[in-house]
């Protein structure tokens, strides 16, 4: 079965003086249809030289500033993962749940 992951804004912190989105709360949530994951974060933004009022913020647009900031991160100094990484993170956790390598318990009844 095919993977399906969906970014979502959970949150954003703004300067309510202005609108100015200073910090963006994401979750990615992967499933199978049978199986589900996710991976919540956040990123700090930089103040734009030209600010969108936010009344007229769209969730795309949201969402492509938080894939954009997590790239510029994983290729910083900060370090972190890309998107492709947290996307195959999430494959991974969706695989192991499907066809788990490792179990707990005991041997004994």
């Amino acid at each position: 079965m095919t993977i399906t992951k969906t970014w979502e804004v959970n949150t954003c912190v703004r300067t309510t003086a202005d609108g100015y989105v200073s910090k963006v709360i994401y979750r990615v949530n992967a499933t199978d249809g049978t199986y589900s994951t996710r991976a919540t974060g956040e990123v700090n933004l930089e103040r734009p030289e030209t600010l969108i009022p936010y009344k007229d913020l769209t969730h795309d647009q949201v969402i492509g500033w938080v894939k954009a900031k997590i790239e510029e991160n994983a290729t910083s100094e900060k370090g972190g993962p890309t998107v492709a990484q947290i996307e195959a993170a999430l494959d991974a956790q969706i695989t192991e749940q499907k066809t788990p390598t490792m179990a707990t318990g005991t041997p004994w009844s």
